[in-house]
Parts: C-alpha cells; sequence; structure tokens
C-alpha cells in the first residue's frame, strides 16, 4: 500500500468515526442508514461540504442536510497531509474537536516516583497467639470465661480443672514433705535426710512438670492439704479467639488439648496479594503505609515482615505479611486496608498522562499525537514505569510533542483505530 493510499484510508476512518459519534450525539432520532450518509466519505478530498445549522454533518460534494434538508455549503478543509510525510495521521474538521472538547496535553519530563498500591486485609499476628491447655486430663469446673472475644489479662483465672492425677501428685508431694519433716525431727542419719529431700525434690518437679506454678506450689506446701481443683491463668493479655466448646462447664479435657487461645492485638499482621511484575522490588523490611476507609484521614506505618515460600497459582500472586502497630487497639482482625508501598522510580522521565494512553490486545499501547490544525497521528510507544496517574514512555515519542488526553470519539471505534495504526506502523514507520 502506498503513503498516499494510507492517508487517505486512515483519514476516512477519523471521518467516520467522527461523523457517527457527532449525529447520534446531536439527533437521535436519526437512524443510522442516514447518519451513514452524513459521515465524511474522504475528508481529503478536494471540497468538502456541511450543514451551516449542523456543523456535525460533513459530506464529499454538495447535497442537503439530512436533519433539516437544507443545501448543504462547501468549507475549506485545510490543506490536506502530504503522502510522502511520515507524520500521516488523520485529519478531523475544526468543528468536530470543538463539539468534542478535545484536550492534549505537552510531553514533558519530570521525576516519577514508583508505588505499589494493594489491598490487603488485617488478621491476628500469629507470634502473638498463645494456646491455654494442660499436661494432665481431667474434667473442667467453673470456667470463668464463656464466649469468644472476652479480654484477659495475663495472671487472670480462666478457669477450674479437676484431676485425680494432680490430686495424686499433690498427695505425694504432701507425703514428702511430712517424711522430710518426721526425719529432721528424730535426728536421722543425714543419709536418710538427703535421701528423704531428694524425694521431695521428685515430687516438687513433677508438680512443676504439670504446670503447677511456684505460687501453687508455695500455697500447698502452706496449706498441706491436697486441692480437689486447679486454677488455670491466662499466660498472656489479649482476646479469647477460640474455646474447645461452645460450653466449658463439665467438659473433659485431655493432656495436651487446646482448651482456649488468646491473641494478643497489641500488633496486626496485614495479608497483601503481590502481583509477579512486582516481585523483583519487593524485599524484607520495607516501609509501608495503610490507609482504612473506616478511619478517614488516618495512616498507619509498618513493615514488610516476610512471604509466604511459594506463589499462589488461582491468582498468581504472592502473599506478603506486613507487621503493623496497634497499641490503641483501633484496628481489628478481617478488616481490609489499603496498603501503599513507596519504591525508587525513575528522575527525568519522558511522562504522558496516563488517561492518553490506549491499550490494544495486552502488548500494544497507542498514543494519539496532535500535530496541529486537525491532523492526528497514532503512535505506538513502549512504557516503563505508572505513577501518579502518570506514564514513563520509553521509546516513541519526544519531549514538546502533545498527546490527546480525551479522545473519546477515538475509544468508540475502537476497529477503525486499529486499522489505521497497523497500516501507519507497516508502511509509514512514523515512531520516534
Amino acid at each position: 500500500m502506498t503513503k498516499a493510499k494510507l492517508a487517505a484510508t486512515v483519514a476516512v476512518c477519523a471521518a467516520a468515526i467522527a461523523g457517527a459519534i457527532a449525529i447520534s450525539h446531536f439527533d437521535p432520532l436519526i437512524n443510522g442508514k442516514q447518519a451513514e450518509h452524513a459521515i465524511v466519505a474522504n475528508p481529503i478530498a478536494t471540497e468538502l461540504y456541511t450543514c451551516g445549522m449542523h456543523s456535525q454533518v460533513v459530506q464529499e460534494g454538495p447535497g442537503q442536510c439530512p436533519i433539516c434538508g437544507m443545501n448543504l455549503t462547501p468549507i475549506d478543509s485545510g490543506s490536506p497531509p502530504r503522502a510522502d510525510d511520515e507524520s500521516v495521521g488523520v485529519r478531523v474538521n475544526k468543528r468536530f474537536l470543538q463539539n468534542f472538547a478535545v484536550r492534549s496535553r505537552v510531553v514533558e519530563r519530570a521525576d516519577l516516583p514508583r508505588r505499589i498500591r494493594t489491598i490487603g486485609y488485617l488478621d491476628r499476628d500469629e507470634a502473638k497467639l498463645v494456646s491455654v491447655n494442660t499436661k494432665f486430663g481431667g474434667w473442667i469446673e467453673s470456667p470463668r470465661v464463656h464466649t469468644v472475644g472476652e479480654r484477659v489479662s495475663e495472671g487472670d483465672v480462666l478457669l477450674e480443672i479437676y484431676s485425680p492425677e494432680l490430686v495424686t501428685a499433690q498427695e505425694e508431694y504432701l507425703a514428702s514433705m511430712r517424711y522430710v519433716a518426721r526425719l529432721q525431727a528424730a535426728e536421722a542419719l543425714p543419709s536418710a535426710v538427703t535421701r528423704a529431700q531428694s524425694i521431695l525434690q521428685a515430687a516438687t518437679e513433677r508438680l512443676r512438670h504439670l504446670d503447677l506454678t511456684v505460687r501453687q506450689i508455695s500455697e500447698l506446701q502452706a496449706a498441706r492439704e491436697a486441692k480437689r481443683t486447679l486454677e488455670i491463668h491466662s499466660p498472656a493479655s489479649g482476646y479469647v479467639v477460640e474455646k474447645v466448646a461452645d460450653s466449658l462447664e463439665g467438659f473433659k479435657a485431655e493432656p495436651g488439648m487446646t482448651i482456649l487461645k488468646i491473641a494478643d492485638h497489641s500488633t496486626l499482621w496485614a495479608k497483601v496479594e503481590f502481583y509477579e511484575h512486582y516481585l523483583r522490588d519487593l524485599r524484607i523490611g520495607l516501609k509501608v503505609d495503610m490507609s482504612l476507609d473506616a478511619f478517614p484521614g488516618r495512616r498507619w506505618s509498618g513493615k514488610l515482615l516476610f512471604f509466604e515460600p511459594s506463589m499462589n497459582p488461582q491468582t498468581q500472586t504472592l502473599t506478603g505479611y506486613v507487621e503493623v502497630e496497634n497499641s490503641d487497639g483501633r484496628l481489628r482482625p478481617k478488616m481490609y486496608a489499603t496498603i501503599e508501598i513507596q519504591l525508587p522510580g525513575a528522575r527525568d522521565a519522558l511522562v504522558v498522562p496516563a488517561q492518553s494512553v490506549l491499550r490494544f490486545g495486552g502488548n500494544q499501547n497507542i498514543v494519539i499525537v496532535d500535530a496541529g490544525d486537525g491532523v492526528f497521528v497514532p503512535h505506538e510507544v513502549e512504557l516503563g514505569i505508572e505513577s501518579d496517574g502518570k506514564l514513563q514512555v520509553l521509546h516513541g515519542l519526544a519531549e514538546g510533542e502533545r498527546v490527546v488526553t480525551s479522545s473519546q470519539f477515538l475509544l468508540d471505534s475502537e476497529s477503525n483505530l486499529r486499522a489505521a495504526v497497523e497500516r501507519l506502523g507497516s508502511v509509514s514507520g512514523h515512531n520516534h
């Protein structure tokens, strides 16, 4: 295809787009057939005609307006682009540009910071999740905690438990203690007293291995009587997030069974999914800003703690965990949060507004350059990073060119634009 034919083809696409949209926008009563006759057949022709009352109607040669029936009058379409010019594009009548309010921006250079902005949800800090269990079996009595969500403090009594094994261990301890006392009172041989004290020490260690505290053993020694039930104290402050049964009263607990779980919410983890193309820039320890819809205007700081070892095959993302301070307790697990991570960006980069880039097929990026005098030229560009509504352009544009930022008339006819881009790229080689 020659460049002259290319210019005519691209121009027809532009006119078809503009005319069809203009007629349907300004007078919806016109049917498709009438609108088809009102489209510019060849805007690079020597003489074009338009309606004095309806400037959106443009056609080659004289005729009548399909809207009001008035005779069309010739218009000056300007000098057509040269067929041998590399900037051959599509020409749009200036009245169309005014009707569509087509705007453009200058391609400029600027520093472009890079940010990862994504969504995460809060969860418990697993490093601060503790389990309450016993090393002996027994029956729970007099539970102090009844519902998930209750807050407890370290040292609070959670429940009492009756265990025959524990009662036996206490009796053995008391018997050993009385035996040592009798030998000492009888002034027995030192070796015999030493053996009795070893037995007492073994009984004491058994109680410690059953998780009796030093205080509880001292109380047993002072009372000199075994307790039927043992109080279980909270090992940490936090919220009860799990319990073994709906009702703990009378529940039979086996050795090692988790009766309760307590989570400390003074710090939380934000679970965040990162797409694969971010991974080259991410590392443990990066600072993170977090905001939530529940608290507009407030931000939390955190750091990237660790990543899961493998990608999620369903979403092709990698899960990372962000540690966030929650000293005032305002944050709650399962809340959604907006996560922002600042990364090294590009300095003195060639940038265009993000809305100026049209994407085709996932691998072709096009901008429409305003060449002046109603001529618009599609340029294929290679893009870099995106930040703050701007895109870095690596190849395809030069500083000072103007790109269209409001090109609805092109977007509404993607197939026509695609044809123009393919032909222009294959024949004229216009890209910088």
